[in-house]
């Protein structure tokens, strides 16, 4: 025990020690709790804690962190035990660290403080909750624990006192352990999707490597602790032969409220924080607004099966066109507050039964919307910490969006096409909305009814920045799976997957908000320009990861480029930048939906499959924007000094808006966890080696009455047992569908992988294959359709109890281009004779059973036989098959779920070649004849509950009842 270093005032002194124990302490105790309980698990089970869900030993031999210290006794409860110990040294590390770095006026220390302590009570949560006790609240904290080590390291690094040894190590040990992430994350994958074996063991090193450099970082405040004395001091004498000289306790106790009151005082308002955070939220609604208008016209040219006219309600954003008129923009400056309430009826419209005026209503929001954003964004724009905040909430309202679709699969929840039967939080999403809005709304506008304008640079110009911004913002940002689509490109998996990789999509944003506020002079160059520029074509000439990297350049670019150019825009004439911009923006989205609806829409053709002129339009537009940027400041000449203004007016909000991009990044990696997949991928009659295989038209998952219908598709899809299904009329990652994608909610909740198919900048109405079988491979193909749309398929390679069997998913062409559908038929016939292996035909073919192209398809060339040729009421939906052995044939109600019936058929898969070939040597009578249901095994009968009436709409229908057959 050192003695104390001032002896004047060693009276009533009981113990002190140097400050450098507690790092010491907590070293070493954090050390001995994950060692012992190594040791002892390797010593009493080490082969139970090398198994894991796939393996076991020889293929796993280190043991996972999480197995060795949650799982078996007594490790488990000796780590426990030590774990326990380490948190008073824990505590007191995060709290001698705060003393050591606070200045007065300063919020960093404060901040990084709370990190800390925040850190170490989830550092709690995730080793005291393991993953055998509840496996999602392990992996929340667990991941929490890592996202609040980036402020804590970050922090602790800048907070460093000048000591070249200790900033060395820390830095050292930051880069290693944020490093040693990206493999980590790696083996984790190819473990759980990818079942390799090994991968856990390699994956468990990585995990141990972790722990060693995250306890090492913390040792390194030895370094910095021997400036500090503890010191207990007994100020009453109640110890045995203590000095009689203590602090009077009125002073002792001034003193700590003095210190509580420094500690909570300087840096961090309630109030300020509110307004942050009605700002954003406000932002999202806006994003939920715009982003809903497409999805709800989408829906009349769907059953008008051509243009309805109801599309002109795209143009409701124009509506800021509408302050280039004096008095108007006076009335609306003035009132700024009712126009952003009246936006709310786009979240009101959910209670709007009735289509046409539930689109109306979406309609009217979105105008008062675009309105009032645009009037209070030109408002602000004298005040530059104000307008800051301004276009903070509009991206950080995006950033918000991605991560509410992405827990609610893909879906908003306050969209209007949702509702509390299909997931949707309408409800309190509106009554959020309202006291947002009244909070944006509190201060009144710092421009009166005829506010200044910038006259430098040019507003036309400006306008075109605009509509680039936003449209590259809403097609490729606003939800984090569009672009791991757009590269998608079948089985085996070689690129991103939405639900394990969508955060690197927000990762990006948030760097790019980062970046456009914090470096806005590096941003608006003709460099950033061209990284972006690059960015772009990557995303739309490769695939798998080297064009998801690609697409992350251009996320984080758009993200930054948006604070300049909106900051720009809003200085100018409103009628002009956000009035001709979202005017352009408009015709952007017609541009990006024409490229695939070519066949429904005047002058089509001109644009067909060009989504390369889409995005390289879009690029044009931002590079107007961008040369608008750099020409005004090279002649106002106020570039530094605006830095500077910007610098001191326009900071003291940035760490609200900082913490509020952290909390949304946290909340998007605990869904990832929660949606991470973990299913067993199960088939309903395995003992009976049965496929039920089934094939659906779902148009574009929005129901007769214009709701999401994805709940309902997953309890129809589970109540039939299906296996294997193909669903058509899939691809719902555009604007006018919302950047939606149904596959990933049923695949998610049905235990089934699923192939996307043709990706988004394919330009077809999407095909998807869901199997409850591990898909082995997968290529999807688009065939010959020299007039019409695009015929997309996919050919996917099953492994089914063992036997591998090939399923094709396939859209035809429409009816009013036979040469198509004729070329299409030759090019599937020889696609599917290709393969000599039992096979399944999942299909929308046009043609009428045993005519025309139906020769074709059931041929000699393909090798294929109809699942019941005696059904003649077929136009549309065909499930052909070979080398399999038939049972079953229902055809189901769709109800009012979409416009097109949903048909099943049930196989019995082979157990070898040899049998499957023996199916067909018996007569074609005897394969075809039809048997009663009493004699067919009760594995494979269809289910009962659809009988009769059915259920919820649901029923056997055309038959009756299911037909069975020889088997």
């Amino acid at each position: 025990m050192a003695p104390s270093r001032y002896k004047d005032k060693d009276a009533g002194v009981v113990l002190s020690f140097s400050g450098q124990w507690v790092s010491w302490s907590h070293t070493a105790i954090a050390y001995l709790a994950f060692l012992s309980a190594l040791v002892i698990g390797c010593a009493l089970h080490y082969r139970k804690i090398v198994q894991n869900e796939w393996y076991g030993y020889p293929d796993e031999w280190f043991p996972s962190v999480s197995a060795t210290i949650g799982d078996r006794y007594p490790e488990r409860s000796i780590f426990m035990i030590f774990i326990a110990i380490t948190s008073g040294p824990r505590f007191a590390l995060v709290g001698l660290w705060y003393l050591l770095t606070a200045k007065p006026g300063s919020a960093l220390p404060k901040a990084v403080a709370l990190s800390g302590l925040v850190r170490t009570l989830t550092c709690g949560g995730w080793t005291y909750i393991t993953s055998t006790d509840d496996h999602d609240w392990h992996d929340i904290l667990m991941i929490s624990y890592i996202v609040f080590t980036i402020p804590w390291t970050a922090g602790c690094i800048k907070l460093s006192p000048p000591n070249a040894k200790a900033i060395k190590y820390r830095k050292y040990l930051a880069g290693a352990f944020f490093g040693t992430l990206v493999p980590l994350v790696y083996f984790f994958i190819q473990h759980k999707v990818h079942r390799v074996a090994g991968a856990y063991t390699i994956y468990a090193f990585f995990e141990w490597s972790l722990i060693i450099l995250d306890v090492a970082f913390d040792a390194v405040t030895a370094l910095d602790f021997d400036t500090f004395e503890v010191v207990v001091r007994d100020v009453k004498g109640a110890s045995k032969g203590a000095n009689t000289s203590p602090v009077p306790s009125a002073m002792l106790e001034k003193e700590k409220d003095k210190a509580a009151a420094n500690a909570f005082s300087a840096g961090f308002r309630w109030a300020n924080a509110l307004d942050i955070a009605a700002e954003v939220y406000h932002g999202f609604v806006f994003w939920s607004i715009l982003t809903s208008l497409g999805l709800v016209v989408w829906y009349f040219p769907l059953w008008h099966m051509g243009i309805s006219g109801y599309e002109a309600l795209v143009m409701s954003t124009v509506t800021p066109a509408l302050l280039g008129i004096k008095p108007l923009r006076s009335l609306i400056s003035k009132n700024q507050r009712l126009v952003h309430v009246l936006s709310l009826a786009g979240l009101v419209a959910y209670k709007v039964q009735d289509p046409v005026y539930r689109l109306f209503t979406v309609g009217f929001g979105v105008a008062m919307s675009c309105l009032g954003w645009a009037a209070t964004l030109h408002a602000d724009s004298v005040h530059p910490a104000r307008l800051e905040m301004r276009v903070l909430a509009w991206t950080i309202g995006l950033l918000m969006s991605s991560v509410a679709k992405f827990a609610w699969y893909t879906n908003n929840p306050i969209w209007p096409v949702m509702h509390a039967a299909n997931g949707g939080w309408n409800g309190t999403g509106l009554a959020l909305g309202v006291l947002a809005a009244l909070r944006f709304t509190r201060r009144a506008p710092l421009q009166g009814g005829n506010p200044a304008e910038d006259k430098s640079g040019s507003a036309v110009l400006s306008a075109f920045g605009i509509a680039g911004l936003f449209f590259g913002l809403h097609s490729l940002l606003s939800d984090t799976s569009t672009m791991i689509l757009w590269v998608w490109d079948g089985y085996p998996i070689r690129g991103p997957v939405s639900n394990v990789h969508g955060w690197y999509t927000i990762a990006a944003m948030t760097a790019g908000v980062v970046a456009g506020v914090s470096r806005p002079e590096l941003v608006a160059t003709w460099t950033a320009y061209a990284v972006g520029c690059l960015g772009a074509a990557i995303l739309t000439l490769y695939h798998h990861w080297f064009g998801y990297y690609g697409g992350l350049i251009l996320a984080a670019y758009l993200m930054a480029i948006a604070t300049p150019m909106i900051s720009s825009a809003a200085k100018k004439s409103p009628a002009v930048t956000f009035g001709l911009g979202f005017f352009i923006y408009n015709f952007l989205v017609l541009f990006h939906v024409w490229v695939v609806a070519y066949a429904f829409v005047p002058g089509g053709p001109l644009v067909r499959e060009h989504t390369d002129w889409v995005m390289i339009t879009m690029m044009l537009f931002i590079g107007a924007g961008v040369f608008n940027l750099i020409s005004q400041q090279a002649r106002s000449g106020r570039k530094q000094a605006d830095k500077r203004r910007a610098t001191t007016t326009a900071t003291g909000h940035r760490k609200y808006h900082a913490g509020v991009l952290g909390l949304l990044n946290v909340l998007f990696l605990c869904a990832n966890v929660l949606r991470f997949p973990a299913n067993d991928y199960k088939p309903y009659h395995a003992k009976d080696r049965l496929i039920t295989a089934g094939i659906w038209t779902i148009h574009f998952s929005l129901d007769n009455d214009m709701w999401s219908s994805e709940y309902r598709m997953r309890d129809l899809i589970k109540e039939l047992e299906i296996d294997v299904i193909g669903l058509l009329e899939s691809d719902l990652q555009r604007i006018i569908m919302g950047n939606r994608d149904t596959t990933q909610f049923l695949a998610e909740d049905l235990g089934m992988y699923v192939d996307y198919g043709p990706g988004p900048n394919k330009h077809t109405w999407g095909a998807a294959l869901l199997s409850k079988f591990p898909i082995l491979n997968s290529t999807h193909h688009l065939l010959p359709s020299p007039v019409g749309e695009l015929a997309p398929a996919i050919h996917a390679t099953l492994d089914v109890y063992g036997t591998l069997v090939d399923v094709f998913v396939f859209h035809s062409g429409q009816e009013e281009d036979p040469e198509d559908r004729r070329l299409q038929s030759e090019y599937l016939s020889k696609l599917m004779g290709s393969s000599s292996r039992p096979s399944i035909l999942l299909s929308y073919l046009v043609t009428k059973p045993l005519q025309g192209n139906y020769n074709t398809y059931v041929s000699n060339v393909s090798g294929m036989h109809d699942v019941d040729e005696t059904d003649d009421d077929r136009w549309c939906e065909y499930i052909l098959f070979k080398g399999l052995r038939r049972t079953g044939y229902a055809r189901v109600s769709r109800s009012t779920i979409t416009d097109t019936e949903l048909q099943v058929a049930k196989f019995v898969v082979p157990s070898s070649s040899e049998e499957s070939a023996s199916v067909w040597t018996a007569s074609k009578a005897l394969r075809d004849r039809r048997v009663p249901e009493n004699e067919v095994p009760d594995g494979w009968r269809f289910p009962s509950m659809f009988r009769g009436d059915g259920v919820r709409g649901h029923r056997y229908h055309v038959f009756d009842e299911p037909r069975y057959f020889n088997f």
